[in-house]
C-alpha cells in the first residue's frame, strides 16, 4: 500500500515546484518561526499529516476501509498555499525590518527587490501548473450557476412553482440538474456515470441506446412516474412519441422536451 500512496503523492505534486517550495518552507519555519501557535498550524500539523500519509500501517488500514480515491484526499489537509505564503511574508518581514534603519534609499532598494521576488514567485506558480481548460473535463462557465445553459433553459421550461417535478435527462446533463434547482427530480443521477459503483437502470439503458425504442421507453418512464422526458434532438427514435400519449413541449438547445400526461401535474391545494 505504501507504493500506491507514493504514486498518489507523485500525481499530487504535479511538476513538483510547489511541493518543493512547501518542503523548504516547512524547514525554514521549523528553524526560524518562534510563535508557538503559528508553529502548530504551519509546521507541526503538516508534518503530522505527512507522517500519517506515508505510514504503511495507516495506509493499509485506510485502503481496507476505503478506496484509493479517498486516501488521496488526505493530502487536501496540507495547507500548502498558506505555508508558502506565510513563509514568503516572514522572510520579507525579517529582511525589511533590518533595512528600516538604512534610510530612504535602502528602503527603496529593498522595495524593488521585494517586487522582483513577488514577480518571481508568480512565475513559479504559473509554470508549476497547467492551463485548466486544456482538460476536456473543464469548460468555461456559460452562466452564473456554472452549469450548461441547456440545463438552465430546460429546467426553467418544465419547473412548476409550488411543487417538484420528475424528469429523465440524458446522462450528459444529469450531474448539473440538481446543481441548478431542487425542484426537478430525476429517477437516476450521477451514480450512473461512475462505472465502479456498478449501478444499473433499465431506464438509463433505454435513454442512452443508439436507437430509442419508444414502446420500451414509454413504459419505463411511466413506471418511474416521470412527468417529462428530455431526449437529444438528434436521437433516432423507433416509433412516434405521440402514439404513446406524449406531448411535445419544446425543443431547446438541441434537446426535445416531452410531457407524459399519464402522471398528473398539479400544484397541491390548487384546482
Amino acid at each position: 500500500m505504501w507504493s500506491e500512496a507514493l504514486n498518489l503523492f507523485r500525481e499530487y505534486m504535479g511538476t513538483g515546484l510547489l511541493t518543493v517550495w512547501f518542503v523548504l518552507s516547512l524547514a525554514y519555519l521549523w528553524v526560524r518561526e518562534k510563535d508557538e501557535s503559528v508553529r502548530i498550524l504551519f509546521v507541526y500539523m503538516p508534518v503530522v499529516v505527512l507522517l500519517l500519509y506515508f505510514n504503511p500501517l495507516f495506509a493499509e488500514l485506510v485502503f481496507r476501509m476505503a478506496e484509493e480515491e479517498i486516501y488521496y484526499r488526505i493530502l487536501w489537509l496540507l495547507p500548502v498555499t498558506l505555508v508558502n505564503a506565510y513563509t514568503v511574508l516572514h522572510i520579507f518581514g525579517q529582511a525589511w525590518g533590518r533595512q528600516t534603519a538604512g534610510g530612504k534609499k535602502a528602503r527603496l532598494k529593498k522595495g524593488f527587490a521585494c517586487g522582483g521576488a513577488v514577480l518571481g514567485m508568480g512565475a513559479v506558480l504559473a509554470v508549476s501548473g497547467s492551463y485548466v481548460y486544456s482538460n476536456p473535463n473543464f469548460v468555461k462557465a456559460q452562466n452564473f450557476y456554472h452549469v450548461p445553459d441547456s440545463v438552465v433553459h430546460i429546467c426553467d421550461a418544465i419547473v412548476v412553482p409550488g411543487r417538484e417535478v420528475m424528469a429523465v435527462f440524458p446522462l450528459e446533463l444529469v450531474q448539473y440538474v440538481r446543481q441548478y434547482t431542487p425542484l426537478v427530480c430525476m429517477p437516476y443521477g450521477r451514480e450512473m456515470m461512475v462505472e465502479r459503483w456498478n449501478y444499473d437502470s433499465d431506464l438509463c439503458t433505454a435513454m442512452e441506446a443508439e436507437e430509442v425504442d419508444m414502446e420500451e421507453l414509454a413504459a419505463l418512464v411511466r413506471q418511474e412516474d416521470c412527468h417529462f422526458c428530455i431526449l437529444r434532438a438528434d436521437k433516432v427514435i423507433l416509433g412516434d412519441p405521440k402514439d404513446y400519449g406524449w406531448i411535445l413541449v419544446d425543443e431547446i438547445d438541441g434537446y426535445v422536451i416531452y410531457r407524459d400526461p399519464a402522471r398528473e401535474l398539479t400544484v397541491p391545494g390548487r384546482k
